[in-house]
């Protein structure tokens, strides 16, 4: 049979998101892909060196909605670095446990999704109503339920709500005897597990060699977490382990991701309980000073970086935004081949995929 060239996207359920997923087929079988991306693309790093670095902020949230939090947090640190302020501790602290609010939010989002895709759509729905209980966590935070813009250069918005830590203690007990129910739920599925063990296998070698990280790193069993190899704000007094998985599959990613919500749970009590008292922002100048700086968190989807140059005005000369799915996409090619083309939508939902973030 002759090899052909199929399109799967840009639009495409499968894509969660604007791009296109090109697969060449000799039968059912995949003998190559191409990932076409650029389709989203909105100019994000020249819009932010025309904007001065507070009108930036809420800019960074619209990066990926999923986990807005998290880049939002990821600029403000940049930017903190590279004029040298120092955050107050107790800031320090409710980012943490923002963000990994944050990270439950968006691996319940990835489930939901991920639910659909395969045909469990009981999980869709159960999975979107978990994820509320975050967001209305998130809501308390900021007021806001997508787009928090919560995090500011030095420190935070606002103090935590009066009655934010029972709330949130409530929330986090509640959550973790949900996620025992999803468990059991894809546990007993006979349709997640046959579309999910032994698929998209990407393996130890391949995933380090391409620069993948986050979960679908970890599910091919390396064991790197920026949390823990290069430590910010107060992960380094929190006592978590870095999930990992050897199957290097399908269901590695999705157990990682089930036992990550776990261990986020743990480090927002952990927050609660050693957050100090005092002050939760720190006044900021309006310009920056000449010179570069770095920034790298542990998002969701894998490892965010973000450099930024200033040239002494109240504006970047340059923001550059390092996108982990960007770099993730780039595996399709060694995740696909060899398997059917029915197993391209389980095998690319699988890594979590967010475009919003990838073209910027």
């Amino acid at each position: 049979m002759a090899e052909m060239w199929i399109n799967m996207g840009p639009q495409h359920p499968m894509t969660h998101g604007l791009w296109n997923l090109r697969v060449k087929v000799d039968g059912e079988v995949i003998v190559d892909a191409m990932p076409e991306i650029g389709y989203l693309h909105r100019g994000m790093e020249k819009i932010f060196e025309n904007k001065n670095y507070t009108q930036i902020g809420p800019i960074t949230d619209r990066l990926c909605y999923g986990s807005s939090i998290t880049w939002n947090h990821l600029y403000c640190m940049t930017v903190e670095n590279l004029i040298g302020v120092e955050v107050p501790e107790r800031a320090k602290y409710i980012r943490v446990m923002a963000i990994e609010i944050q990270r439950i939010a968006s691996h319940m989002m990835w489930l939901a999704a991920y639910a659909a895709d395969i045909g469990l759509l009981a999980g869709f729905v159960l999975a979107m109503r978990d994820r509320e209980i975050m967001v209305d966590l998130l809501q308390m935070l900021s007021g806001s339920r997508l787009t928090y813009n919560y995090s500011r250069i030095g420190g935070v918005a606002a103090d935590l709500p009066p009655e934010f830590e029972r709330d949130c203690l409530r929330a986090i007990d509640f959550f973790e005897k949900r996620i025992e129910e999803h468990e059991t739920l894809y546990r007993d599925s006979k349709i997640f597990l046959m579309r999910s063990e032994g698929l998209g296998i990407l393996s130890r070698e391949d995933a380090i060699n391409l620069g993948v990280t986050g979960p679908t790193l970890r599910a091919s069993n390396v064991k790197y977490d920026v949390r823990k190899h290069n430590s910010y704000e107060v992960y380094d007094e929190m006592d978590f382990e870095v999930q990992c998985h050897s199957d290097c599959d399908v269901y590695g990613r999705y157990v990682v991701r089930m036992n990550e919500m776990r261990e986020s749970c743990n480090i927002v009590r952990q927050a609660l309980k050693k957050m100090p008292k005092g002050p939760v922002r720190v006044k900021t100048p309006m310009y920056a000073p000449e010179g570069d700086a770095i920034g790298r968190v542990e998002d969701p989807r894998g490892e965010g970086i973000m450099y930024v140059i200033g040239d002494g005005t109240d504006k970047p000369y340059r923001l550059k935004v390092r996108s982990p799915l960007f770099v993730t996409l780039s595996a399709a090619k060694k995740m696909l081949v060899g398997y059917k083309v029915a197993d391209v939508v389980s095998i690319m939902g699988s890594i979590d995929v967010c475009m919003g973030e990838t073209d910027k």
